[in-house]
């Protein structure tokens, strides 16, 4: 699936630099092609118009909430998300009477859970009735295997598909669609793949970095090595010392 640049100023222009550049059509993900290519599991639920429940596993920042949420729009489904870290029961006895009332109004529903390896076992069976009626959607996302950290039950209900960390060249074409949004200086190639291997294949966190990068940079004519050091300072020289962070 080709990826498409964004148009420029798309989204709230006070809204941080990830949630603007968020895609808002499979077209538009960068990387994933494993699920989003042609014949793939993902791209053949948007084209079937066959939406499943699912477990989204792989590391921080490769796009596990943007899939849930392109997940919901493409069939025109309500979008509950819920925090595990933050949510419990009442959350999810509030995500069933939402879905309950889209219900009659034939719309769909999409109860999405980050971090759903938080939840405990209660918390997570609370959800399998509802899965099995058909309520709702569940799509929950974790960076912990799901075979050990979410309950059985749940997970025979629910497809596991994984997500891969971006490639260097994955984050250099999103690097290139947040330099375009946010009409910044060029990035000399050594500052570029020194930021590439700071991010180490997050995309949140490539953009977050960036962004500060940008606003340091202010009316340079390009941002080199020096001007990356100092916006991510010691965070920088650890990460490079150290290794993985």
């Amino acid at each position: 699936m080709e990826s498409l640049p964004l148009p420029l100023g798309d989204g709230d222009p006070q809204a941080p630099l990830a949630e603007r550049l968020r895609p808002q059509t499979p077209a538009e993900v960068i990387g994933q092609q494993h699920l989003l290519g042609e014949g793939k599991p993902l791209r053949v639920a948007f084209d079937s118009g066959r939406l499943h429940s699912m477990i989204l596993w792989g590391p921080p920042g490769v796009g596990k909430t943007t899939l849930a949420r392109l997940m919901a729009d493409g069939f025109e489904a309500q979008f509950i998300q819920i925090s595990a870290v933050l949510g419990g029961v009442k959350d999810i006895r509030e995500a069933v009477e939402r879905a309950q009332v889209a219900q009659t109004t034939g719309r769909r529903t999409v109860v999405f859970v980050d971090e759903v390896h938080r939840f405990n076992k209660a918390q997570q069976d609370a959800f399998l009735p509802h899965v099995e009626s058909g309520l709702f959607t569940f799509i929950g996302a974790t960076t912990e295997n799901p075979s050990f950290e979410v309950n059985s039950a749940l997970l025979s209900r629910a497809t596991v598909h994984v997500l891969k960390s971006l490639g260097d060249d994955d984050m250099a074409v999103l690097l290139a669609r947040a330099q375009a949004l946010l009409a910044a200086p060029p990035l000399t190639d050594a500052a570029r793949d020194r930021l590439i291997g700071y991010a180490d294949g997050d995309a949140r966190r490539l953009l977050n970095a960036y962004e500060n990068l940008a606003r340091t940079a202010g009316k340079a004519q390009h941002i080199d090595e020096t001007l990356l050091e100092r916006s991510l300072g010691e965070h920088l020289r650890r990460y490079e010392k150290g290794g993985e962070q």
